[in-house]
């Protein structure tokens, strides 16, 4: 009630039936711990809205996969904040991309410390699953880029969670497209993400800027950022209208819960958990 106060929200409920039985919405948003999204978001699937569910959708992929047998259960159309879809830098890097047929190469750089996220209080199971909880910021981004559909995960310095520290493995996909996913869970690194083309390269580092190589240069030239991605956190402003525009049965670029599973089951694929 204190939080309402502050941000001038004009009323709090004390059920999701309740919510809903009030206010009638097409759509809700579900931001819970990552161990409560699997009963707030069942609760929220007996009612006809759209559902938007921040991600992980599910703290590891067997919670997930509950999730989404619930939401089919119940026909509901369920949506995913996968907000770094929704970036300026990852939009316009897309854009460009798409005149250039030839094959990819996308290179992901991921940093994580367990030490860290136990520190933050998070639950052990969370804690266990951090890949879930955290490193899908970044491995969704071979979905954003990589063309078809993941044809094999190769590991290269396999996942240890006894002694976490270099995580390497080689994402394969049935376009010719090429990923790389390269993190460092003892020790600095950054959250970046490239994607190269014969012709063209595109960097994003921080994950909110985005810049451009082109062949034959060795220099990046930086774009301009969406002023969205200042005045609001960076995607959430655009996430926001097509979560909106999905609730009213328009077109909408919002990720679905079953393409969230997608990049749920490549992280399971990478780190083999």
């Amino acid at each position: 009630e204190t939080l309402a106060k502050e941000f001038s929200v004009p009323a709090v409920y004390d059920s999701v039936p309740e919510l809903y039985d009030e206010t009638r919405a097409r759509l809700v948003v579900i931001t819970v711990p990552e161990t409560a999204m699997n009963t707030v978001s069942r609760s929220c699937f007996e009612f006809p809205w759209t559902v938007l569910l921040e991600k992980p959708p599910g703290y590891n992929i067997q919670d997930a996969e509950a999730i989404q047998s619930a939401a089919t259960a119940k026909n509901r159309k369920v949506l995913v904040g996968l907000n770094r879809r929704f970036l300026s830098s990852t939009r316009t890097a897309l854009s460009d991309l798409r005149q250039f047929e030839g094959p990819r190469f996308i290179h992901v750089q991921d940093q994580q410390s367990l030490e860290v996220a136990a520190s933050f209080g998070h639950p052990k199971v969370v804690v266990e699953n951090w890949m879930y909880a955290n490193s899908i910021h970044v491995i969704d981004y071979f979905k954003v880029f990589g063309r078809g559909k993941v044809k094999t995960v190769t590991p290269v310095f396999p996942w240890d969670p006894g002694t976490p520290r270099v995580v390497v493995a080689k994402v394969e996909f049935d376009s010719g497209d090429t990923g790389l996913y390269e993190g460092i869970w003892q020790g600095p690194g950054p959250w970046a993400v490239s994607v190269t083309t014969a012709e063209k390269r595109w960097e994003m580092r921080p994950l909110e800027r985005a810049a451009f190589q082109v062949w034959g240069e060795r220099r990046l030239h930086p774009v301009e950022v969406h002023a969205w991605d200042d005045e609001f956190k960076p995607g959430f402003r655009l996430q926001a209208e097509q979560a909106v525009a999905a609730a009213l049965g328009k077109p909408s670029a919002c990720p679905t819960l079953y393409q969230a599973m997608e990049t749920m089951r490549l992280i399971r694929a990478i780190f083999g958990q």
